[in-house]
């Protein structure tokens, strides 16, 4: 069992969290999110973490940077974060970062603890 915490952030929720004009470049937004999380991490978390943020639609293919591996969902994102948090829940602590009601259900239901969009967008 690791304690390093992994992170599943959603991308497309925490960028829409806020109105500042993200549908206008949905790329360029993730990318602008990817790297706010490469250079503050996760605040109030100690310890070691591993951040995934996991992109869908017109994000696709926005790549990973040192501190943040981007995993474009194939499909739906929603799936994709529930694939991956319960292969991880078996071995570390898994912190999904989401205000999707039925995704935060899901990855609870896997051991998963979550958080709203303000966790890693102030």
């Amino acid at each position: 069992m690791s304690d390093v915490l992994l992170v599943v952030v959603d991308a497309a929720n925490v960028v829409g969290s806020v109105p500042d004009g993200w549908w206008r470049d949905r790329r360029g937004a993730a990318e602008r999110l990817r790297d706010r999380l490469a250079a503050d991490g996760v605040p109030g978390r100690d310890g070691p973490v591993e951040i995934v943020l996991v992109v869908e639609g017109a994000a696709r293919g926005v790549s990973s940077v040192p501190g943040v591996r981007v995993e474009s969902a194939p499909g739906s994102g929603d799936d994709h974060m529930v694939e991956l948090v319960a292969e991880a829940c078996r071995e570390r602590p898994v912190l999904v970062v989401t205000a999707d009601r039925e995704l935060r259900r899901r990855v609870g239901e896997l051991g998963a603890e979550v958080a709203g969009p303000r966790t890693v967008r102030p």
